[in-house]
């Protein structure tokens, strides 16, 4: 599998070797490479943002805080944002653009 794309304005193409002793298709294979890469893109990208592993949360305040992130990277993409980094230092400090992002609504074919 070959990623490609630009990172800093340079290109990359790296490639991906898998190994398996699972008993697929090729299709079917690439789908569920596909899938699981989509889930660790999420979470790297809750990771290096927003430093999710370094908090030791314990109990229930571990789920609050998860979902306010998500909540938080959400409305950052629904504001337009394609850097989560330059999203949250857009609104860091203005608490009024912080909050005409959370009063937006999705558009009506987004779902």
């Amino acid at each position: 599998m070959a990623a490609v794309g630009t990172r800093d304005g340079k290109t990359f193409r790296q490639t991906h070797c898998f190994l398996t002793s699972l008993r697929t298709t090729p299709e079917a294979l690439l789908q569920l490479v596909r899938d699981r890469w989509s889930i660790e893109s999420w979470h790297w990208i809750r990771d290096t943002q927003l430093h999710e592993d370094a908090h030791r949360y314990r109990g229930n305040g571990a789920g609050a805080l998860a979902t306010l992130r998500t909540a938080a990277l959400n409305l950052l993409r629904l504001g337009g944002f394609q850097s989560i980094r330059s999203g949250m230092q857009a609104v860091c400090h203005d608490i009024t653009a912080l909050l005409a992002m959370a009063q937006r609504q999705p558009a009506a074919n987004s779902f």
